[in-house]
């Protein structure tokens, strides 16, 4: 790492785990680099949680859980309130360390800390909401339903937004009255160790921890007898793993995966708008690294031909490859030398099966680029359903581009996929728009818009995109389970 490059203050002073309200050494004493992904170089090392790291770090949250579910709601969302303003202050530097370590551009990540933030507030403002029903039965009886928190959760999160996600994702079973224990990322934990320094004193010891590690740390959370449920934000293979280790329990899942989503323009889109949305909506700001990201486009035959053009000359004009840390860039590094390969790998298969290659396709030429995991934004034309371009998920910067005809064959395409998180329509048809949304298997539909997430709107997927819904009420619901409480009056 170009120490130079730092900016000064933004990197934890602590490198170790942290759990019941203090600071501890991995118990195995390993560390291992992280690294900033623009020159593939070390910036530090972050410890590696083991197995005896994890169970201690369950055991912790599970002592702090009686008092915490105690606490009324108000004295929770107290404590989630103070999480967020601390968040909100330092926003910049969380910015810069994540962009540092995980190769995104620093001024798309200053909007990460506050949403999060505001996830944080969403829930404190719900706290109070987890109610339970009366159910008639009669003269004689009482009965009526309360709303538990389970204990302790788990919960994995990713490494493209791996401070808004670690900070984001504790709201819910906190404000429930459950206790956490986060994991970071392998590839890039050093906001979650800062976000530790940050909050971890703010709430009562236990109550959330923050652990670094890869495999063997995840897998410890998901088979520990004492985490009730486990929670993902990662790849279809990743989830189920996580699930197949949980079902020994019958832990109950909460799963965010990948996503091979579709943007469907009809023949009345608004083309301005339209090749907006087709480059914001893949979200190359970074590098194609989102689970939501809208790449595979399906453009009408009547207006194939001018949209793909214009999203051909526009694209490298919005974004070009620069160093993260650079307020100017507009997009980063890929975030390891596997996933550089692995967007290479299928950059190869795309044209040995006879997709035709219209921008990009290659590292940039810029020397100062070199050491780094750079690769130009990337768009293919003439793809077709059975290409693997079509199929897998790159979670990289390509975009692929179809020709349709028939809304029937149109829709046999789109869903003829593995997964089901999220999907654009553009039209200016009312009827369309609806008929369209009703026809997409997806959890999440856009209607001339890609890409936002709004707090109350549930956001999810289907089939391998996932299980269950976040970012709003229901969130709060899957950290509950009901008792029925049934009394006979005399």
């Amino acid at each position: 790492m170009r120490a130079h490059e730092i900016p000064p203050g933004i990197l934890p002073t602590r490198r170790s785990l942290y759990y019941g309200g203090a600071w501890h050494e991995p118990a195995s004493g390993l560390y291992a680099d992280t690294i900033n992904p623009a020159y593939d170089e070390a910036i530090t090392q972050a410890p590696v949680a083991g197995a005896d790291d994890v169970d201690a770090a369950v055991r912790a949250a599970q002592a702090a859980f009686p008092a915490w579910a105690s606490l009324p709601p108000a004295r929770r969302a107290d404590y989630l309130r103070r999480a967020a303003a601390v968040l909100r202050e330092h926003a910049l530097p969380l910015a810069q360390l994540d962009s540092l370590n995980n190769g995104n551009p620093v001024s798309a990540l200053l909007n990460d800390a506050g949403f999060a933030a505001d996830g944080l507030e969403y829930f404190a403002g719900l706290a109070a909401e987890v109610k339970g029903e009366t159910i008639p039965m009669g003269d004689g009886n009482l009965n009526y339903t309360v709303r538990e928190p389970m204990g302790v959760i788990a919960r994995i999160v990713a490494y493209n937004h791996p401070l808004m996600f670690a900070a984001l994702r504790i709201a819910a079973p906190l404000a429930a009255g459950n206790t956490v224990v986060v994991k970071a990322p392998d590839q890039a934990p050093l906001s979650i160790i800062r976000l530790a320094e940050l909050v971890g004193d703010i709430f009562p010891p236990g109550v959330v921890n923050f652990l670094c590690g890869g495999r063997e740390c995840g897998d410890a959370m998901s088979r520990h007898p004492l985490v009730r449920k486990v929670t993902l934000i990662g790849g279809v293979p990743t989830g189920k793993a996580v699930m197949e280790t949980a079902a020994r329990d019958l832990k109950p899942v909460l799963l965010e995966l990948g996503g091979k989503n579709a943007l469907i323009a009809y023949p009345d889109a608004d083309v301005d708008k339209l090749v907006q949305g087709i480059i914001g909506g893949m979200n190359f700001t970074w590098s194609g690294q989102s689970c939501g990201s809208t790449s595979r486009v399906f453009l009408h035959e009547s207006i194939h031909d001018r949209v793909l053009e214009a999203v051909a000359r526009l694209l490298p004009e919005r974004h070009k490859p620069g160093i993260p840390i650079d307020p100017a860039t507009t997009m980063g590094a890929l975030v390891s030398r596997a996933q550089l390969q692995k967007v290479e790998g299928f950059v190869a298969s795309a044209l040995e099966e006879g997709a035709r290659l219209v921008s990009g396709g290659k590292r940039p030429a810029d020397p100062a680029l070199a050491q780094g995991f750079f690769f130009e934004p990337t768009v293919f034309a003439d793809v077709q359903p059975h290409m693997r371009l079509a199929r897998e998920e790159v979670f990289g910067p390509i975009l692929s581009v179809f020709k349709w005809r028939d809304e029937d064959a149109l829709f046999e395409q789109v869903n003829d996929v593995d997964f089901g998180l999220t999907g654009s329509i553009w039209t200016r048809d009312l009827d369309t728009a609806h008929r369209a949304a009703r026809r997409m298997t997806t959890g999440y539909v856009w209607i001339n818009n890609t890409s936002q997430h709004f707090l109350g709107a549930p956001f999810g997927g289907v089939k391998q995109s996932g299980i269950g819904r976040e970012e709003c009420f229901e969130e709060l619901l899957e950290f509950t389970y009901t008792k029925n409480v049934n009394i006979k009056l005399g």
